[in-house]
């Protein structure tokens, strides 16, 4: 009932909003004037101009996803695969195989950083996580899938990093002195949803910025396409964002900026296990979840000189998982504090020069992070101190060549806090040096192609001090990338703008110690990106990931790699109608597939049929009038009310989902 009178609310402001705006809706369409929008352009802009797979998605694409969680929006990337999705805490990202699974939130090869802060938990099992965090808090969403394009940002990342970037005040007021609100309202029919999120952005002057944030989301547990509820999958979640930036100096080639991010989660009476419930035989729990992120930031740009540009990142994330049993007594699983925090320092400058006939752009610097877990029930506790030097050197050899190596050295100080009760709870130290060359070549003709190796090691973590051999021998990983791309206008007709970027992979891991059993995994598949726009509005785009993965055991056995995500094709035709509509419709569709299952007899694999979703969103902004600029969003998500379960996700997926957003800055 809840959900259903939120959405009639919504749909009742949604329809006095278009009545009151035909009649300019109907002067659009007889003036054929489409606005300022950026016609010719797709929903999202493919990167052929560099040779790292890299995937952005901007603030509008954020707004029209809809997604009530980070990973549901950026499941649409290439290559990126969801454990689930539809909640935060149980919910994961896998990329190319890597990250998320069933048995843990993170395996470290996926690196996630929200404004340069590392965050996410570790080896937690089945209750750990990536990272915490509401969509609505950001502007944009950077996936780098991979190895090559990762060196300044982390090491042992063999299924890439998502970089999150928070709003700022500036976004809205446009960097001018003056206050903007702005007020999202949002609810979905499957699960009850319900989403406010307020924004206050003030510049008092030129030189000051300031922005609050508060975002309150609500759901209830979703029902499948069976009709069936999906248990355990309800959460309440407020975030808040607090964010003020100075600009100074005398070309304001100066700027600090200060930022504090917090997400909650308080569960009460749900499965120990957030993956796959019930169903394991843990017992239920209550669950606190607390995420915390601060950050101060300085910059120095100036004008004159291209030989600086300094960016100064020290940031501190915290992160709380407190368990407590509904009754008192019984195993000490049901009673503790996991609790990780990370404080980095991050120094890094780009440079741009010439040497010769050469040109570059020159980013190098160094970090230094320390991350400390305390002791918990099967989750030692320590320290683990990092100092990590790296450059990454683009350079245009000529107009049509490109040459990017990268270095990274990353030395380790690792401790535990129980070296008195446990002899391998002690101190380890290591070091590693990674890196990594990429070339791209660029024809006259629009087509490019490229090609990259690199090399990582993922040093121990706290998790594994039970073992001497994983806390002194780094996992070590090698990949490499060949692929193409392709950029041009007018190719059809007048207009129009064709972009395609065709990427295959291989990765080769060893002295693994991040999977029981696993001796080395390799990995290979492909990912390609399309799009075709017109002048018209017409726009399309088309994604698709296919990969194969094969583990070789300790005992020598080789059989399919048990994190190895599905097939999978999504395909976008819309058409932005004027500079008021834009309509979209989208197939999802995965392959058939097996799912590995393993026990104490050995290992089987368990059929995962395919399937093919179709979604709905419709974009609606009045230019003129009362409501100019109010913003409504309509979308259907599975509108045939299909049933199943992706080959990584240890629960069913949701049924057909309505989802009404209004939105408007005043």
């Amino acid at each position: 009932m809840r959900a259903r009178n939120i959405m009639m609310g919504l749909l009742g402001t949604a329809s006095c909003l278009s009545i009151i705006a035909s009649s300019v809706s109907a002067q659009e369409q007889e003036e054929e004037f489409l606005g300022t929008i950026e016609l010719g352009q797709s929903k999202r802009e493919i990167q052929t101009d560099t040779a790292v797979p890299v995937t952005n998605i901007d603030q509008e694409e954020i707004n029209d996803r809809q997604a009530s969680t980070v990973a549901e929006l950026i499941d649409s990337v290439p290559g990126v695969t969801l454990v689930n999705g539809t909640n935060p805490q149980g919910s994961g990202i896998n990329i190319r195989g890597f990250g998320a699974n069933g048995t843990y939130g993170t395996d470290q090869k996926v690196l996630i950083q929200i404004d340069g802060a590392t965050t996410g938990s570790e080896e937690l099992y089945r209750i750990g996580n990536q990272l915490y965090t509401d969509p609505e808090l950001y502007k944009s969403v950077s996936v780098i899938r991979g190895t090559v394009g990762s060196f300044e940002f982390g090491s042992g990342v063999i299924g890439g990093v998502v970089r999150l970037e928070t709003k700022d005040a500036s976004d809205f007021t446009g960097g001018e002195p003056g206050f903007k609100f702005r007020q999202t309202f949002g609810g979905n029919t499957n699960g009850e949803g319900f989403l406010s999120s307020t924004i206050l952005a003030w510049q008092p002057t030129k030189n000051w910025e300031f922005l609050l944030n508060y975002t309150y989301r609500d759901q209830d547990d979703y029902k499948n396409g069976d009709g069936s509820v999906i248990a355990d999958t309800k959460f309440k979640m407020p975030s808040f964002l607090a964010k003020g930036k100075y600009t100074f100096g005398e070309s304001d080639d100066h700027s600090l900026t200060l930022s504090y991010n917090k997400s909650t989660t308080d569960e009460k009476d749900v499965p120990y296990d957030t993956f796959a419930g019930g169903a394991t035989g843990f017992a239920n729990v209550d669950r606190k979840t607390e995420s915390e992120i601060t950050g101060l930031r300085y910059r120095y740009s100036p004008v004159a000189n291209d030989l600086v540009d300094l960016d100064v990142n020290l940031t501190y994330s915290d992160q709380l998982i407190d368990i407590s049993p509904l009754t008192p007594g019984g195993s000490p699983l049901y009673t503790a504090q996991h609790r990780y925090e990370t404080t980095k320092l991050t120094v890094k400058n780009t440079a741009y020069f010439d040497t010769g006939a050469m040109s570059h752009n020159l980013r190098a610097g160094f970090e230094v992070l320390e991350r400390k877990r305390q002791t918990a029930f099967a989750a030692p506790g320590g320290t683990d101190k990092r100092f990590a030097l790296f450059v990454v050197d683009d350079i245009e050899v000529t107009e049509q060549f490109t040459l990017s190596p990268a270095l990274r050295y990353e030395n380790q100080d690792i401790t535990g806090d129980q070296a008195s009760v446990d002899p391998l709870n002690r101190s380890y130290s290591n070091n590693a040096l990674m890196g990594g060359l990429s070339a791209r070549y660029e024809f006259n003709n629009g087509i490019a192609v490229f090609g990259s190796g690199a090399y990582t090691e993922s040093l121990p973590i706290l998790d594994d001090f039970g073992s001497i051999a994983f806390m002194t021998q780094p996992e070590k990983a090698q990949t490499f990338e060949v692929g193409a791309s392709y950029n041009a206008n007018d190719i059809f007709s007048d207009g129009d703008t064709v972009r395609a970027k065709v990427n295959f992979y291989t990765s080769n891991i060893w002295d693994v110690t991040s999977y029981s059993g696993v001796a080395n995994v390799d990995n290979k598949g492909a990912e390609i990106e399309a799009s075709y726009a017109h002048a018209s509005g017409f726009y399309s785009d088309l994604n698709m990931n296919i990969t194969e993965g094969t583990e070789t055991t300790t005992a020598g056995v080789k059989q399919g790699w048990r994190n190895s995500p599905e097939d999978s094709l999504r395909l976008t035709v819309g058409k932005r109608l004027s500079a008021a509509w834009d309509v979209s419709w989208e197939l999802v569709a995965g392959r058939n597939s097996e799912r590995q299952v393993r026990s104490q007899s050995g290992v089987s694999y368990q059929p995962v049929s395919g399937y093919g979703l179709n979604n709905l969103r419709v974009t609606y902004i009045p230019q003129e009038g009362l409501f100019a600029d109010t913003e409504i969003r309509f979308g259907v998500e599975n509108i045939f009310d299909k049933q199943y379960r992706t080959k990584l996700s240890t629960r069913d997926a949701p049924g057909r989902n309505f989802k009404l957003t209004l939105a408007k800055t005043f």
